[in-house]
Parts: C-alpha cells; sequence; structure tokens
C-alpha cells in the first residue's frame, strides 16, 4: 500500500493567508527553520494506478498537479485516475475540495450519513457534483463497520477501511436545529486503513485517545495523529480569544496530558503528527518542541511525504 502525504497542515494551511504569529511571519521572510505545509489531503493506492482520496482539501487543484500520479492519461480526453475520497468530516477543510472536482468525472465518495445530508441536502454549492446521473455516487459508512474501497471500473483494490468515531462535533456552520437532528456519532471519524497485513491510522481530529483505539494502534505499521495544537491553550494564548484545543475537537500534543503522553505506549508503528496548525510552536525545527517530538520517536508531516507499506 502507497500513502502520498499531499497536504499536512490544519484549516488555512502554514503560512495561513491572514495569519501574521511568529511562524507565518517568518516564513513569509524565509527565515524560518521549517517548511510551508497545505491543507491535509492524503491519496493511497496499491497499485499507483488506482487511486484514493482521503478528504478533500481546499488546495486539492494545486496538491493534484504537485503528484504526477494523479495526473489525467492519454489514454481519452478527460480522465482521472483518483476514483474515490473518503470523507472524516463535513468540515470546509475536508470537503471544499470537492467542488474542485466538479467536471463531470465519475467519483465515489465514502461519507457518514450524517456527512452526506449536510453536503447534499443542506447546501446546494454541492449540486454541481450531480450534474450528469451518476456523476457522484455516494456511499455510506458506519463508524464500527469496515468498508472495501472499489476501482470504478469494477474489481476490487483488497483496501479495507474500518471508520471509528472520534466523538468530535459537527462543523460551526451547522444550526443548533439542525445539530440536533443528526446522529453526533458520525460527526468526525478516524480511519484504520489496511491492505495485506499492512496497517496505517488516520485520525486528524480526536480530542481524545481511548484504550480500544491504542490497542487498534499498535498492531499498524504507521499511525497519523492529530497534531493540530501544541497546548490546550494555544489560540488563547495567540489571539486573546476563541476555544481551546479540546473545545475544538483535538487533543493538544504538548500537554501533560496530550498525545505525546497518552500515546507513548505506542511501540510497533511509525508515529507521524498531521493536521499541524500554522501556530504550533514545534513546527520550527529549531525548537524545544520540536526537539521534544523527536526524542518521543514522532515525526512531522510534510507535504510530498511518502510511506510505502
Amino acid at each position: 500500500m502507497y500513502v502520498k502525504i499531499l497536504g499536512a497542515a490544519a484549516g488555512g494551511g502554514s503560512p495561513q493567508w491572514n495569519c501574521s504569529c511568529t511562524n507565518c511571519r517568518q516564513l513569509r521572510k524565509g527565515t524560518f527553520s521549517g517548511k510551508p505545509r497545505s491543507q491535509v489531503q492524503l491519496a493511497i493506492s496499491v497499485d499507483s494506478e488506482c487511486w484514493f482520496l482521503i478528504n478533500a482539501s481546499p488546495d486539492l487543484r494545486y496538491q493534484i498537479e504537485s503528484f504526477p500520479a494523479l495526473h489525467p492519461r492519454l489514454s481519452s480526453l478527460r480522465q482521472s485516475p483518483i476514483n474515490g475520497i473518503i470523507l472524516t468530516s463535513a468540515e470546509l477543510d475536508a470537503a471544499l475540495g470537492l467542488l474542485l472536482l466538479r467536471e463531470s468525472q465519475p467519483l465515489r465518495i465514502y461519507a457518514t450519513d450524517a456527512v452526506r445530508t449536510l453536503l447534499t441536502e443542506d447546501n446546494s454549492v454541492f449540486g454541481v457534483l450531480r450534474r450528469e446521473p451518476d456523476q457522484v455516487q455516494w456511499h455510506p459508512l458506519t463508524p464500527g463497520e469496515r468498508f472495501e474501497l472499489r476501482p470504478l471500473k469494477g474489481g476490487t483494490t483488497s483496501i479495507r477501511c474500518t471508520p471509528i468515531s472520534t466523538g468530535g462535533a459537527f462543523p460551526g456552520y451547522v444550526t443548533p436545529e439542525r445539530n440536533s437532528q443528526l446522529d453526533r456519532v458520525g460527526a468526525v471519524i478516524g480511519l484504520f486503513i489496511e491492505n495485506n497485513a499492512r496497517r496505517i491510522a488516520f485520525f486528524p481530529a480526536a480530542s481524545t485517545v481511548t484504550p480500544a483505539w491504542l490497542e487498534e494502534m499498535n498492531r499498524c505499521d504507521a499511525i497519523l495523529f492529530d497534531g493540530t495544537f501544541w497546548s490546550d491553550d494555544e489560540l488563547l494564548r495567540i489571539r486573546g480569544r476563541g476555544k481551546t484545543a479540546r473545545q475544538m475537537g483535538h487533543l493538544p500534543v504538548g500537554d501533560s496530558d496530550g498525545s505525546l503522553a497518552q500515546l507513548s505506549s505506542l511501540i510497533r508503528p511509525r508515529k507521524i503528527f498531521i493536521h499541524i496548525n500554522n501556530t504550533n510552536p514545534m513546527l520550527d525545527e529549531s525548537s524545544p518542541e520540536f526537539s521534544q517530538v523527536l526524542a518521543s520517536g514522532w515525526e512531522l508531516a510534510f507535504d510530498g511525504m511518502e510511506l510505502c507499506l
């Protein structure tokens, strides 16, 4: 199984267009000891011919162009090796890229009923994905139930995914009334993805870690876990207002009960933080936070990173 990390940053990317935090200022000046990153986007395949995306970031067009394996083949005027997309939430940084795939290309979209409802019934702009019959086939996901990714032309990929509810909330654009009507279990999911005894975990938004997750993660070859914020009060200190990391659905990395501590028992997998916010001090590779991450056996995902399992 081949995994390409096309984007590794949280919503807004790094640098973020309207942010003048220390990280963003230094990135723009070219004095930052770290890399710019686009918004989180994964591509997975077993044969480098049939590809599936995990989420659809607002940076998707640029990310596709940056990776030749996702370019159209010469066999026809319009074609794409992208066969399907798995959505982990209805957040804009996870789903807005779907609008960039509106040019009548057949696609399968795997999503929970709640996410599909928010995008197709509550938001008319996503109607551009159904201008032609069967332009997009929606496949329902149910947390805890494994499913297989299948090519559009039939056959099998032998890539199997198990969605896990992370207990997250619906996006801020969802009204309280609509919140009460939808099943919150399907609001935000993580994924265990496997192929021929190889296994990865993808949890870009998680405010907690359960013993059951730890057991499953220890059976993985690699985990990509929520690295959004270093501390729970990160945005409050920088902006002087807002929510804590946990209130936004993210377990902070460096707090005493954060992800470094709670995932310290993991021995087998390669451990990689992803969905990293532009304000996170561990992005600075000269910082003590970055040194702590490395000393704990973790890596930071970056645009273009590849995993071959």
